[in-house]
């Protein structure tokens, strides 16, 4: 697709992934929203990036019902989802948390599935729309002491394979980007009941990925021609240091 025609919605687009893609496809002249819970980061970087927000918490079916409505509506449009919003929770199998896990899978899992739904709802009538679903390279492989996040990501790469099967008869395409560890979004929410909070060496600083990375492989799927798709992206860091 050309940039410049892409009405764009992010979920958890006021921080890391979320943000570096906003301010690249804003940059190559897409209108975009960004969404979030939080709305004092979402003011911030709506300001900062000359976008508009929409406070919007994943997990309930209204909301999200506004949300895409009010993106469509301020965008005259919408042609583009990039379903973001998700945590991590990080736990020894032995020590896994019930409501820690079921709070994850809410907004992993049923977070992103209402956002697609709606969404797909438009991009159906329309005969026309892309879905990016961010995914996590622990959607190909399992951790030890990861499970409850890997579940979550597992379910995600299923869940686009089948959306894409379902939806590729109506022009949408829907995509995966894996990425391995980023610094600016994953570390920063992760909720692990085995350590206390990572702290970046400065050469793992220079090293690892961040959301810029992440952006510029969205921005490139969705600029690929709109006849083709890349159906899954993973990104690694080169020489991460670790």
């Amino acid at each position: 697709m050309n940039i410049k025609n892409a009405k764009v919605l992010i979920t958890g687009g006021n921080s890391g992934i979320g943000k570096a893609t906003a301010r690249l496809l804003k940059e190559k002249g897409a209108q975009v929203i960004i969404s979030g819970r939080n709305e004092t980061t979402l003011q911030e970087t709506a300001k900062a990036l000359n976008i508009e927000y929409i406070k919007t918490d994943v997990t309930e079916e209204s909301q999200v019902q506004n949300m895409v409505q009010e993106a469509k509506n301020k965008m005259n449009g919408l042609n583009v989802l990039i379903n973001n919003a998700g945590y991590g929770y990080i736990s020894k199998l032995i020590d896994t948390e019930a409501d820690k896990f079921m709070d994850q899978f809410k907004t992993n899992i049923l977070g992103a599935t209402l956002c697609a739904k709606e969404s797909a709802k438009h991009f159906v009538a329309q005969e026309y729309g892309n879905i990016i679903n961010i995914g996590s390279t622990s959607s190909l492989k399992g951790s030890p002491t990861a499970s409850p996040y890997v579940a979550t990501k597992f379910a995600l790469r299923g869940m686009t394979e089948s959306w894409r099967n379902e939806l590729r008869p109506h022009n949408i395409r829907v995509m995966q980007v894996n990425p391995s560890e980023v610094m600016t979004s994953f570390s920063d929410n992760r909720i692990d009941n085995n350590s206390k909070t990572k702290q970046y060496t400065e050469a793992e600083q220079q090293t690892k990925l961040r959301g810029e990375e992440i952006a510029h492989t969205i921005s490139s799927l969705l600029e690929m021609d709109d006849r083709g798709f890349i159906t899954e992206a993973t990104v690694f860091a080169t020489n991460p240091k670790v």
